[in-house]
C-alpha cells in the first residue's frame, strides 16, 4: 500500500527534524506515487508514500483517532477491516474514512497494543500517542511487510526500507562485518541485524513501544504453533478444509477499489491463486508471467496452459541477458543488500508488466514452506531416519573414514558423488548445522569459509557464527521433525523471500499480496500430519488435491 517513516528525539524539549522525514520519504517515493503525508508533533515526525488502492477519496494519510490523541501511518492491508468497523462503531466509535487505516487507530483506542490481535493481514504501523509521548510500532505475523529501524540514546529512526533509515542524514552507512558469515552460508540474514550496522529489523509477530526516555519495549504477539499435529482424520478432511480456506483467503485478499491480477508462473501455487480468483470473480483475470529466452529457464509454456485454461487476459515479458545485467544496479539499490536470487530480476519485470494494467498483484509465495513443497523436506525426514539407525551401528571412527572416501575417492564418478554428498552417509548426522543447513542452504559452509576469509578476518567471529540465528530457531522449534522443518523456514527462509517480493514489485509501485500466508491457513496448514501432507519425496499433496477440480 506504502511506505512509512518516522522519528522520535529523546530528550527535554528536542524536536523532530520535518526537513529530514521529507527526505526519508522522497526516497522511497517508488513506494507511494499517488500521494504523501506528514505529521509532527515536538519530538515525534511521522510520514508516509501512499499507493492508493482502498479508499481513494479519503484514505489520506496519517489519520487521527476522533480527539487526535492517536495518529497512524500505515502500510499493508487489513482484510477483516470491515467487520472490525462494525464492531467499533458499536462500541460508540466514530469513522470519518473508509480505509482500513482508521480501523486500527480505533483498535488501538479500545486494546493497546493487543489491537495486533484482532488483525487479519499484512501489515507494518506506527502509532504516535499525544498524550502518553509513545511512539507503537507493529509488524505482520509472518513478515510480509517490513520495518527496520535504528536506535541510539538520542533517537529512534524508523522506515519501510533501509535507505529511508539511512536517509535521515544522522546515521553514517557502515557494513556490519559480522553479518558476513550468515550471508556467505545463506545468501541472507535471518535474525533483526542488516548489512548495516545499527540499522535492525523489527521481527515478524513482534511489537515495539518507545518513550522518551529512549527505551524500547518489543515483544512478541504471535508465534507459529506446530508443535503438534492435527487429530488423526482422513484425507478427505484436510482437502476440504485447506479449499475452504485457501478459498476464503482469496476472495479476502480480493479487497481493492483498483484493477488486481495475478503473477502467474504456470506452477500449482501461482495456478491455484488464479483459478481461484476466476472462479470467485466469475471473470477472465488478469495474469501477467516473465519469460527468458533459454527455453530450459523458461515458464512461459506451463503459464499458457494455465492462462487458456482459465481464459486469463495474458501478458508476457521476456528478459534478455542485456535487461538481466543492466537491471542489476537498480535493483541492487532497490533490495538495500546484493542480489543473490536471480528470481528477484525476473520478479522485478513481472511486476513492471503488470503495473501497465493494474495496481494490485495476487501471488503464489509461501504455499511451499507451509504445506512442505520443496523435495528437502521428505528428503531430510528420510536422510534422519536412516541416520539414526547408521550411528546406532556403526562406530563413529569408521564413519568419519567413509565421509572422507566420499569426498576423495577416485573411484567414484562425480555423479555418485554429488548425490552421496547429500546423504547421510557423507553428512554428520550429530551436525543438525552440516546435515540440513549446508546440505540444501549454504553456498560456503562453515569449512569452506575457512579458505575465503583471511584468518584476521575469521578470528573476529565466533565458531559457527553462520549458523548462529537458523539455529536458535531450529532449537525453538518442537514437534514431529517435519513440523519443526517447517517451523524453522518459515521464520527464515521464507521472511527473505517476502523482503525481496516486497522490495521488487514495490520498486514498481506495485502491491503484491500472499494469500496462502493468511495466518489461520498457515496455522491450519503447518499442522496437518506428516502422513497426509507428503506422499513419497512430493509434498504439497493437499493443495493438489483441493484444486485439482479447477486446473488443468
Amino acid at each position: 500500500m506504502c511506505g512509512i517513516a518516522g522519528i522520535l528525539e529523546f530528550g527535554r524539549d528536542h524536536r523532530a527534524d520535518p526537513a529530514a522525514l521529507r527526505a526519508m520519504c522522497q526516497i522511497m517515493a517508488h513506494r507511494g506515487p499517488d500521494d504523501d503525508g506528514f505529521y509532527t508533533d515536538g519530538p515525534a515526525a511521522i510520514g508516509m508514500r501512499r499507493l492508493a488502492i482502498v479508499d481513494l477519496a479519503t484514505g489520506h494519510q496519517p489519520i487521527s483517532n476522533e480527539d487526535g490523541s492517536l495518529t497512524i501511518v500505515f502500510n499493508g492491508e487489513i482484510y477483516n477491516h470491515a467487520s472490525l468497523r462494525e464492531q467499533l462503531i458499536a462500541r460508540g466509535h466514530s469513522y470519518r474514512t473508509h480505509s482500513d487505516t482508521e480501523t486500527i487507530v480505533h483498535l488501538y483506542e479500545e486494546f493497546g497494543r493487543d489491537c495486533v490481535q484482532h488483525l487479519r493481514g499484512m501489515f507494518a504501523f506506527a502509532i504516535w500517542d499525544r498524550n502518553k509521548k509513545t511512539l507503537f510500532i507493529a509488524r505482520d505475523r509472518l513478515g510480509i511487510k517490513p520495518l527496520y529501524y535504528h536506535l541510539t540514546s538520542e533517537r529512534l529512526i524508523f522506515g519501510s526500507e533501509v535507505k529511508v533509515v539511512l536517509a535521515h542524514g544522522g546515521i553514517r552507512p557502515e557494513f556490519d562485518r559480522a553479518a558476513l558469515p550468515e550471508f556467505l552460508a545463506f545468501g541472507y540474514l535471518s535474525g533483526e541485524e542488516t548489512f548495516y550496522s545499527g540499522i535492525n529489523k523489527l521481527s515478524p509477530g513482534h511489537t515495539m513501544e518507545v518513550g522518551l526516555n529512549g527505551k524500547a519495549d518489543i515483544r512478541q504477539y504471535w508465534d507459529l504453533d506446530a508443535s503438534s499435529p492435527h487429530e488423526s482424520r482422513d484425507e478427505a478432511y484436510y482437502v476440504r478444509s485447506y479449499r475452504e480456506l485457501l478459498e476464503g483467503a482469496v476472495e479476502s485478499h480480493l479487497m481493492s477499489d483498483v484493477p488486481l491480477g495475478v503473477f502467474l508462473s504456470g506452477g500449482l501455487d501461482s495456478s491455484a491463486v488464479a483459478a481461484l480468483m476466476t472462479k470467485i470473480r466469475r471473470e477472465p483475470v488478469e495474469t501477467f508471467s516473465v519469460g527468458y529466452g533459454e527455453q530450459s529457464y523458461s515458464e512461459l509454456p506451463f503459464a499458457r496452459i494455465v492462462s487458456d485454461h482459465i481464459k486469463s487476459l495474458h501478458h508476457e515479458v521476456m528478459v534478455s541477458e542485456h535487461d538481466f545485467f543492466n537491471a542489476l544496479p537498480h535493483l541492487i539499490w532497490h533490495e538495500d543488500e546484493p542480489i543473490v536470487w536471480p528470481s528477484s530480476v525476473s520478479l522485478y519485470f513481472v511486476a513492471k508488466l503488470a503495473r501497465e494494467r493494474v495496481t494490485v498483484v495476487l501471488t503464489g509465495e509461501g504455499s511451499d514452506e507451509t504445506l512442505a513443497g520443496y523435495t528437502r523436506y521428505a528428503f531430510t525426514l528420510k536422510n534422519a531416519a536412516l541416520d539414526r539407525a547408521y550411528r546406532s551401528v556403526v562406530p563413529s571412527f569408521m564413519r568419519r573414514g567413509l565421509r572422507n572416501s566420499v569426498a576423495t575417492s577416485s573411484l567414484l564418478s562425480a555423479t555418485v558423488r554429488r548425490k552421496l554428498e547429500h546423504t547421510f552417509l557423507a553428512k554428520d548426522g550429530a551436525s543438525w548445522a552440516s546435515f540440513y543447513f549446508d546440505n540444501f542452504f549454504s553456498a560456503f559452509g562453515e569449512a569452506e569459509q575457512g579458505g575465503l576469509l583471511t584468518r584476521e578476518f575469521a578470528n573476529e567471529f565466533a565458531p559457527s557464527m553462520a549458523y548462529k540465528n537458523v539455529l536458535e530457531y531450529w532449537e525453538h522449534s518442537s514437534g514431529e521433525m517435519l513440523q519443526r522443518l517447517l517451523y524453522t523456514d518459515i521464520k527464515t527462509y521464507l521472511v527473505e523471500l517476502l523482503m525481496k517480493q516486497d522490495n521488487m514489485s514495490m520498486a514498481a509501485s506495485i502491491e503484491s499480496r500472499v494469500p496462502f500466508l493468511d495466518h489461520v491457513l498457515v496455522e491450519f496448514a503447518t499442522r496437518i500430519p506428516r502422513e497426509v501432507q507428503l506422499k513419497g519425496l512430493a509434498g504439497k499433496t493437499i493443495l493438489k488435491k483441493a484444486v485439482e477440480d479447477i486446473l488443468p
